[in-house]
């Protein structure tokens, strides 16, 4: 079989109008390339034609492939499918609602040849409602961007490339799509952004509103500790609980002395129940945290898991190239 060179993946939930257009499209551009490439359409549950007019271009074309849930899953899931179905060695996601422009994909081409892992669009002209999408996206952006360490304007543009061994080893689940590039930051990824065109939806409606914030927010909790403490789970659980374990001793500790060298009473004290309350919490976030350590362990062990990516080995004075990976080893 001819080797893939590129990926594109495209999660559709309900674009039947939109799909012929961006196929069209598509086409144009990727045939341009010159690279053998396939054209990878993720039906989320669609409720109106979309599924049907994939198949169509299936039957036609064989660069396309689809994939179809048997129920709305989500963009998460949708990408995750993709990325696990592509057989290419760069992997382009993009949106279905002809929001993003596929004449962009040669300009991330372009910095993937430069050796970059991971290039993000930036909708710097976003045709969005400005109250309702671009405000809370630059807030959320600005938020994700100070907590976890990787600065991009927009994390939610969907118009990424990726290099297939970085798409590959990245687990996410729920919605976590848009945080990809802040989780390949644990496995070394190099990560660039470039402004790219955006044009107002033309047909179907958006399936986010404001709401989608407060979910960023709450999975912003979870990348920080996935980024940080995803191998060592115990140094932030037991750390909590050491603090807690020994404010609730000292407390305690306090409270027998004013018993036993002042004579006073103390079971009717508010501090004894907070004294013992830090001190048994402690006990739990110790033990916890051991037993996260234990999971974290089954969980690569088990698998044959490794928490990094090699890029190149220098050995015999010879350069090997490891499946293009992310972390250099540099020999002096």
């Amino acid at each position: 079989m001819e080797k893939v060179e590129l990926s594109i993946v495209i999660p559709i939930y309900n674009e039947e109008e939109n799909l012929p257009i961006l196929y069209e499209k598509l086409k144009n551009v990727l045939e341009k390339l010159g690279k053998n490439y396939e054209i990878i359409f993720v039906n989320d549950g669609s409720t109106d034609r979309s599924w049907e007019i994939i198949k169509e271009f299936s039957l036609k074309d064989p660069h396309v492939v689809g994939v179809n849930f048997r129920k709305n899953f989500g963009q998460t899931a949708a990408m995750s499918a993709g990325f696990e179905t592509a057989k290419g060695e760069i992997i382009i996601t993009m949106d279905g609602d002809l929001q993003n422009d596929p004449e962009d994909i040669p300009r991330l081409l372009e910095l993937i040849d430069e050796g970059y892992d991971i290039v993000s669009g930036w909708r710097k002209d976003r045709k969005d409602a400005f109250i309702s999408r671009t405000l809370p996206s630059r807030i959320a952006n600005w938020l994700i961007s100070k907590v976890t360490g990787v600065h991009l304007h927009d994390y939610g543009c969907s118009l990424k490339a990726y290099r297939s061994e970085v798409a590959k080893n990245l687990d996410f689940y729920g919605e976590m799509h848009r945080f990809l590039p802040a989780l390949s930051k644990a496995i070394g990824a190099k990560v660039t952004e470039i402004p790219v065109k955006h044009h107002p939806r033309i047909y179907g409606k958006s399936k986010y509103g404001i709401s989608r914030t407060f979910k960023v927010l709450l999975d912003l909790i979870l990348v920080k500790f996935l980024l940080d403490y995803r191998t060592k789970p115990l140094r932030i659980l037991g750390g909590s609980g050491a603090v807690l374990l020994l404010l609730g001793a000292a407390v305690l500790l306090y409270l027998v002395g004013i018993k036993l060298f002042l004579g006073q009473d103390i079971g009717n004290r508010p501090l004894l129940i907070f004294g013992t309350l830090f001190f048994l919490s402690g006990i739990q976030l110790i033990s916890t945290g051991i037993v996260a350590e234990l999971i974290t362990r089954t969980y690569y062990e088990s698998q044959g898991k490794r928490p990094y990516l090699i890029r190149e080995i220098i050995r015999n004075q010879k350069l090997e190239t490891v499946n293009r990976g992310l972390v250099e080893e540099k020999v002096n």
